[in-house]
């Protein structure tokens, strides 16, 4: 249902996956890891700030920012269905500050992804976040 979904205006396919560090698990032999399957957007939109009111107008917009992001991320097969899959904020291997790294694990038979995002705070309320 996520990936019929239209995008709504300011709304882009976020798919750029950070590559992770190959670690040989312990369920390996059993089963065969796998990435787990996910449809992200990535909304963009104008900041309106004092600096961009006084420089720019509608007519000539200033440059679109990330807004927010929508992960959707499907792990059907686990096999310890009790265990919650997680997600870790890590600091940018490149050194950036303005980016950070943003893992996603699930659990056995799923290997970790990741993607890297705008370092900023979130909006957390549950209308917003």
């Amino acid at each position: 249902a996520e990936a019929k979904r239209g995008m709504e205006q300011g709304e882009a396919r976020f798919s750029v996956e950070v590559p992770l560090e190959s670690k040989v698990a312990w369920w390996h032999d059993k089963y065969r890891p796998r990435k787990p399957k996910y449809f992200n957007r990535v909304h963009t939109g104008y900041e309106w700030n004092k600096y961009n009111q006084t420089h720019f107008d509608h007519d000539n917009p200033p440059p679109k920012m990330v807004q927010g992001y929508k992960f959707a991320v499907f792990y059907p097969d686990l096999i310890d269905r009790t265990q919650t899959p997680t997600y870790t904020l890590e600091k940018d291997p490149d050194g950036a500050r303005d980016t950070c790294i943003l893992r996603f694990k699930g659990g056995p038979p799923y290997e970790d992804i990741a993607f890297k995002i705008v370092n900023a705070e979130w909006e957390l309320s549950h209308k917003r976040g």
